[in-house]
């Protein structure tokens, strides 16, 4: 049974929590998502065009950056930086670091989805005129987007989570004001399965999104 005392430490921390994550932790989200998103395509663009040079930058890039931990990433951003006279604020940190990161996965989900396309839409294009980046952008990449949709959505949903990772940045988002308020209350096991279940509240709004999102290209085909 929840006692008084702990029932009104839920109760006022609910509101306290609910707040930064939405004035941090989906900004946080929203913002980072899209960034990687543009860095995603490029990258994925830049493989499928097998343009030898680029195209190993590229594969260096989404090596290095899936093949190391993003709490590590998070690390040498804020605090190796600043070691050669870089400083950057917590929050911009955070957007830089989990754009890279996601963007390194969501290339290989584009790329995969780009190479799903038969190769006849592209000679299609081509034989009607179209320049190289005029059938990627009005044939190739759209039908690619539809079938990454899912995956990249998946993606979206697991980065809210990935965000409370920002907290050892010293961004405040909603873990970390739960970890503050578990300072002052010692109530660690309630309040940390609170802001889990608001996290899940987040999530689950995503998931209802994502799924309209696929009923929506399943039906009429954009």
């Amino acid at each position: 049974m929840i006692d008084q005392r702990l029932f009104e430490i839920l109760v006022d921390s609910f509101g306290k929590i609910l707040i930064p994550g939405l004035t941090i932790t989906i900004p946080l989200t929203a913002i980072s998502f899209s960034i990687a998103l543009v860095i995603a395509v490029a990258t994925a663009m830049v493989q499928f065009a097998n343009v030898k040079v680029l195209k190993q930058i590229a594969r260096f890039y989404v090596w290095v950056i899936r093949g190391t931990p993003l709490l590590v990433q998070l690390f040498v951003v804020f605090y190796g930086l600043p070691n050669v006279g870089i400083i950057i604020d917590p929050f911009p940190a955070a957007v830089l670091v989990f754009s890279i990161n996601e963007g390194a996965y969501c290339a290989e989900t584009i790329r995969a989805a780009l190479e799903a396309v038969p190769a006849g839409q592209m000679e299609a294009g081509q034989c009607v005129g179209m320049t190289y980046l005029q059938v990627m952008r009005r044939i190739v990449l759209p039908q690619a987007l539809r079938t990454a949709f899912p995956t990249l959505s998946n993606s979206l949903i697991a980065m809210v989570k990935d965000t409370s990772l920002a907290a050892n940045i010293t961004v405040v988002e909603m873990f970390m004001t739960t970890q503050q308020i578990v300072a002052r209350t010692y109530e660690p096991l309630a309040l940390y399965i609170e802001v889990g279940l608001i996290y899940l509240l987040f999530c689950t709004i995503l998931t209802k999104i994502q799924r309209a999102g696929e009923k929506r290209l399943n039906t009429y085909g954009v």
